[in-house]
């Protein structure tokens, strides 16, 4: 029940002793704050690897070619592998029952006109699942089809800022474009959360592409998702198995590591699972570390409080106070201080989180914060080693006799 008096009384008390209550809320106050800190920056780099992998499917697999490093089978070192349609065919074959989503990669970076408007983007030229392996997201239209791969169609699936680019406001759905001087419509424009970069590509089918320039089956790279039921220990053998693969059917020494590269999500996934298992165990000690030497400074200070206050207690006893009030009295003080000060360094951590964001970003750390849950639990964790901290003293205190405690020191 609300107690006016009682209020009226832990103020005065308060009042009357104000650096001791400056230095409790202090205590208390820092340690929020710093673990705030710390829990946010956690967070933010765990934001900016969310965001590296943002673009493409977590189960993905990009398979590319380079020079050889090595001789092998009378082959002279420096040999460029180039990949071609029987390369992605033969994947399909061997890992068929493995692979979810597969498209092979042409790169471009032509000239792109739309009337008065024109500028240079980059264009892929892939296979319908494509869009999986992205995660694409369709705004208008559609996107590219087995249909379009089989007529060799100039069509394109163009990006959100492509668009913009080239057609201001107005739609770009059903538009043509000129792409090295020959004209494609536009049947689709997308979104992509990789960013800015992701949405300025363009996408026009793989056939079309080696038919236009050169007409040749060379393809640039191959990309594909393994089966999602497949362990991560699994999608990493299966990386491995792939790059063995080829590299014994376009005749690559084994320990040849530049020649066909593969690089595994499941790897990628791994690596950094690794890394923020780590970095939260250190921020965990750390933060820990924190609360324990706040507990330990609220405990200290409490016990000062309580010695401090026994003629004072005592007077309280004379006058008819009962032990039971006068450990409420102090459980309530602490209460009070503990809560309006841990509140005060959550609030000055999230300020300094958010001035930070800026600049934490030139450090690659995106979007800095902290779980209310986690933070109010480290200052619920405070504000009962305060209550803690300042029963036990208390308690001692209400038991000594007035006579006692009118002749301490």
């Amino acid at each position: 029940m609300f107690d006016l008096d009682r209020w009226r009384e832990i103020f005065q008390t308060i009042s009357k002793n104000k650096l001791r209550t400056i230095l409790t809320g202090f205590t208390i106050a820092f340690a929020i704050m710093l673990f705030t800190l710390l829990f946010g920056i956690g967070n933010g780099l765990k934001n900016t690897f969310a965001e590296s992998f943002a673009d493409d499917a977590d189960n993905a697999i990009f398979v590319y070619t380079g020079k050889t490093s090595k001789a092998y089978k009378g082959l002279q070192i420096g040999r460029r592998i180039q990949f071609k349609n029987d390369d992605f065919d033969y994947l399909v074959d061997e890992f068929g029952d493995d692979i979810q989503y597969m498209s092979a990669r042409i790169y471009k970076f032509p000239q792109v006109v739309y009337q008065s408007e024109k500028g240079r983007f980059n264009v892929r030229a892939v296979h319908p699942d494509h869009q999986f392996l992205e995660n694409t997201i369709i705004e208008q239209g559609r996107y590219l089809t087995q249909f379009d791969l089989k007529r060799s169609a100039k069509v394109v699936v163009i990006g959100r800022l492509v668009e913009k680019d080239l057609f201001g406001k107005r739609s770009a759905l059903d538009k043509y474009l000129s792409v090295d001087g020959l004209n494609y419509k536009v049947i689709g424009v997308f979104s992509d959360e990789g960013g800015d970069n992701e949405e300025r590509q363009i996408y026009m089918p793989v056939t079309t592409a080696q038919a236009i320039y050169g007409n040749t089956d060379h393809i640039n790279q191959i990309n594909l998702t393994f089966n999602p039921k497949m362990s991560n220990a699994q999608a990493i053998a299966f990386g491995k198995k792939i790059q063995q693969k080829l590299k014994v059917k376009h005749n690559v020494d084994p320990r040849d590591q530049s020649a066909i590269r593969v690089q595994n999500m499941a790897e990628a996934k791994q690596q950094v699972g690794q890394m923020m298992f780590g970095l939260n165990l250190v921020i965990l000690i750390i933060g820990l570390g924190t609360l324990i030497a706040g507990i330990v400074g609220i405990s200290n200070i409490m016990v000062f409080v309580v010695k401090e206050r026994t003629k004072e207690l005592g007077i309280r006893k004379a006058l008819g106070a009962t032990p039971k009030s006068i450990v409420g009295m102090i459980l309530q003080e602490t209460l009070l201080i503990t809560a309006v000060a841990g509140y005060s360094g959550l609030l000055a951590g999230v300020a300094i989180l958010e001035y930070m964001t800026p600049a934490l970003k030139k450090y690659f750390i995106k979007d800095p914060s902290v779980s209310d849950v986690v933070v109010i639990g480290a200052t619920l964790t405070l504000i009962i080693a305060g209550l803690i901290a300042g029963y036990l003293p208390a308690k001692r205190a209400a038991r000594i006799k007035p006579i006692e405690a009118l002749n301490a020191a």
